[in-house]
């Protein structure tokens, strides 16, 4: 017996070291792999934080006196490819998700994948979208897709995202905008997929998308396609006051004393005795005797104004800073990457344009209303708005518009600059002397150089498709040439 029991410890030994060095080295108490919850929560954080001091600048909303900016003076070049990084953690996501057998994920996958590729070709026109991301590395020699079979495929992702979530479809773990309630999820797959149907107003008589049809199937069908029912289910990020999740102006110092409020923005809400403004801006230093919620305490500066002129009204305490709670509040507001709101105004706009039956004012309304309350304006102050700018009965589109840019005050990162290059609403003060560009608003940005250094054969080829050979942030791309 004695003899076996040494046989048998001899083959137990023999066993471990057949074992590789590395073996040794892994802990079976410790993960090796991020799970897709733990992905999920990074995805989220980065898609959702949508407040962009660039695009308030390119929005006439905010000016910037430190230096001439691009932004403001429309003299920007070339974006970076770097959503392409965004969308490699979205892959992973999927992968594990798939190791892990959770298809609950899934339909999240496609929401995320659609986003970040409505990012890039908004950004740009034509990108690389079926040849993309096909590995651990950004495929090199990436094909470009055509602007039209983007949108296309990603409507349809995002269709079959929405069948995908049911009443009994699992809750995701690492879920930080809904906790994990799908049937919000489905609500903003939807309210996105009219964003994304209505971005193409000037495409409504192309057979090949079928908008009106499209936007009127989901609109007329809400037991298959929910969409967002009020405020609770904006697709928006909010912060804590905890280091990494706080907002992200909270201690900028340069919003704290070079940025400030565009004259263009301050003057159209007080034309409109808007209550937003004692929300959004601090009263001109000239004018801090006046009460809070009087209109003339508040000025702005024209943002198309040289530097030095802005400056000038700076130092004579004629301009309005924002409102300190951007910079001293480390929770202050969420931050809106979809809403309710734009969802009202999305709806509106499809009344007036013939795509759906419906009241557009009482959308218009619904939209001022879930607008002001995330601004905490008191139901008072929102009636007493709504009596004195009711729906008009001609210019509806401009009202339409001027709500919904109003309300994308330090969130919906570039969506609404976006917004305004599909209708040119409200126009976008050029007049200055500071304004670049032969004093135009540019419709896009130019191609990162490491595709000109990497990938020339394929980028040259989408260049000379859209623009003639000329890469320049001029270019009208498809998404913008009315058919």
């Amino acid at each position: 017996m004695r003899k076996i029991y040494s046989i048998a410890a001899l083959l137990l030994i023999i066993a471990a070291g057949c074992k590789k060095f590395e073996d040794f080295q892994t802990d079976p108490n410790k993960p090796t792999k991020a799970g897709p919850d733990l992905l999920l929560n990074t995805v989220i954080q980065k898609a959702f934080q949508s407040t962009n001091l660039g695009a308030a600048l390119a929005n006439r909303q905010m000016v910037f006196i430190n230096a001439a900016s691009n932004e403001q003076y429309y003299g920007w070049n070339r974006a970076e490819f770097t959503t392409y990084g965004n969308l490699r953690q979205v892959i992973k996501m999927e992968e594990e998700a798939n190791r892990v057998e959770k298809p609950e994920y899934i339909p999240l996958v496609k929401f995320f994948k659609a986003y970040y590729f409505m990012q890039l070709t908004n950004t740009f026109g034509d990108i690389p979208y079926t040849s993309a991301l096909k590995g651990e590395r950004d495929t090199f020699n990436a094909v470009y897709d055509k602007q039209q079979d983007i949108f296309v495929a990603v409507l349809n992702d995002l269709d079959a995202a929405n069948a995908l979530i049911n009443t009994t479809t699992p809750a995701v773990d690492g879920d930080i905008l809904y906790k994990g309630k799908m049937q919000q999820w489905k609500r903003l797959i939807n309210t996105f997929s009219l964003r994304i149907l209505m971005s193409l107003s000037l495409k409504e008589n192309n057979a090949a998308l079928n908008v009106k049809a499209r936007f009127a199937k989901i609109v007329n069908d809400p037991a298959t396609y929910p969409l967002m029912t009020g405020n609770a289910d904006n697709g928006q990020l909010a912060f804590f006051d905890v280091l990494g999740t706080r907002y992200p102006t909270y201690n900028d110092n340069d919003l704290k004393t070079a940025y400030y409020l565009d004259g263009t923005f301050i003057d159209l809400l007080k034309g409109l005795k808007d209550p937003r403004l004692f929300s959004f801006a601090e009263k001109a230093p000239q004018s801090v005797s006046l009460p809070d919620n009087d209109f003339a305490a508040y000025s702005g500066a024209k943002g198309s104004d040289p530097v030095d002129d802005i400056s000038r009204k700076v130092l004579a305490g004629e301009v309005s800073r924002i409102k300190k709670r951007y910079t001293d509040d480390p929770v202050n507001e969420p931050s809106i990457a979809i809403g309710y709101a734009e969802l009202q105004f999305i709806l509106a706009e499809a009344v007036v344009r013939g795509w759906i039956n419906g009241d557009a004012a009482a959308y218009y309304k619904k939209g001022v209303q879930a607008s002001m309350l995330f601004y905490n304006i008191d139901q008072a102050s929102i009636d007493a708005y709504l009596a004195l700018n009711t729906f008009p009965a001609t210019n509806q589109l401009a009202a339409i518009m001027t709500q919904k840019y109003i309300a994308s005050f330090m969130n919906s990162d570039w969506h609404f600059f976006f917004e305004q290059r599909r209708t040119g609403l409200p126009v976008f003060d050029v007049s200055g002397a500071g304004v670049l560009n032969n004093k135009k608003v540019p419709k896009r940005w130019m191609y990162p150089v490491t595709e000109l250094q990497t990938n020339q054969t394929n980028v040259n080829a989408a260049i000379n498709s859209q623009f003639a050979g000329d890469d320049n942030i001029n270019g009208v791309m498809w998404l913008l040439k009315a058919e």
